[in-house]
This record gives C-alpha cells, sequence and structure tokens, in this order.
C-alpha cells in the first residue's frame, strides 16, 4: 500500500462515522463510490487491497484511498448511501 499524505482519491469522501461498520459494508460503500465516480476500473485493485489482510488494513486502505469524513454528527436528511439530500437523491432507500 502507497503511503501519502492525500488520499489517491481526495475529491471522494466516504462517511465511517455512524454507518455500519461491517467490513463488508464498508466495501459496499466504497465500491459504489468509485463506480459513481467513473472509476470502475479501480474497483479491483482496491477490493484487492482493502481484503489482503485484516479490519485494520480495510480502515487503512479506506484512508489510503479516499477522504474519510471525520464529522461524528449523523445528518438524517441526508441518504446514507451517497451522502445528498433525501430530495436530491436517485439512490433506493
Amino acid at each position: 500500500m502507497l503511503q501519502t499524505d492525500q488520499p489517491k482519491y481526495p475529491e471522494i469522501n466516504i462517511q465511517l462515522v455512524g454507518q455500519d461498520g461491517n467490513a463488508y459494508s464498508i466495501l459496499g460503500r466504497c465500491t459504489d463510490a468509485l463506480k459513481r465516480n467513473g472509476l470502475r476500473d479501480q474497483v479491483e485493485a482496491f477490493r484487492k487491497e482493502a481484503t489482503s489482510g485484516d479490519y485494520d488494513n480495510v480502515l487503512r486502505t479506506v484512508m489510503a484511498w479516499f477522504s474519510v469524513d471525520e464529522d461524528d454528527e449523523y445528518n438524517e436528511d441526508e441518504c446514507t448511501m451517497c451522502y445528498e439530500q433525501h430530495e436530491d437523491c436517485e439512490c433506493e432507500d
């Protein structure tokens, strides 16, 4: 894993606090974020790196690839899948 001060995709924000902390749930949110941002070709590489170790490795990989929302305030007006306002999102609830 490449160690830098900036994540690989700093423009993609993944919220960890206030969300399901299960490794599969985290991987799913990250995979969806890559796809939504036109990076389908990066999904396999991300998943391979993230699953090459234990749970802490999953978290380290997420932080190496994406910006991680450190705000622990839950906003009930936002979709938990895409973090847009409910009236603006196209996700299925």
